[in-house]
């Protein structure tokens, strides 16, 4: 029999699954159970472990949450920087390809599917011709966006809330709120 603490746990577990079916996989015919897109889906491991490597890197430890997330894209092909602001309830579907740099910003509720880039321009360069680091160089991307296969968003442009991005699309400016491209 479990202890109270561990039992307290695995209950969570189940309430924090049951939530994560309803908003994804409730509208995944694929998903026949509620513990079925935490065991399988390539998305879900992906954001698992870049949320892991995510707060030991907010943290000021930079290389382990590196070979985390290596780790990750490895397993997935989903390659999540460990800097990158992932809000709740972000969902990756059929995640090959995915690519998010280390200072995008993503909202609660927006899903993502193969392909998709949340990308840098090119470092720009200072009066001695050297790469300026340290700035914000990826997408902030708003609420209950959708982005769609191979598309691809670069540089610090924002994606309103609601927006939604077709497939195909290549993207170096805002986008405003409730938008479809």
């Amino acid at each position: 029999m479990l202890g109270t603490f561990q039992g307290i746990l695995v209950q969570k577990i189940f309430k924090r699954a049951k939530k994560f079916y309803r908003f994804f996989g409730g509208g995944d015919n694929a998903a026949v159970n509620p513990v079925e897109p935490l065991l399988c889906y390539p998305g879900v491991t992906a954001i698992t472990l870049q949320r892991m490597a995510h707060f030991l890197h907010k943290n000021g430890v930079r290389l382990i949450p590196r070979i985390v997330t290596e780790y990750a894209h490895s397993l997935t092909g989903i390659d999540i920087h460990p800097g990158a602001q992932i809000g709740p309830a972000f969902f990756i579907d059929h995640g090959t390809g995915v690519v998010i740099g280390e200072t995008c910003v993503i909202g609660a509720h927006v899903k993502l599917y193969q392909g998709v880039t949340l990308g840098a321009k090119s470092f720009p360069l200072d009066e001695n011709g050297h790469p300026v680091k340290g700035i914000k160089r990826h997408p902030n991307i708003g609420n209950q966006v959708i982005i769609y296969a191979e598309t691809t968003v670069l540089g610090n442009v924002n994606i309103g809330d609601g927006a939604v991005l077709g497939a195909n699309k290549w993207i170096t400016a805002d986008v405003p709120a409730g938008a479809k491209v």
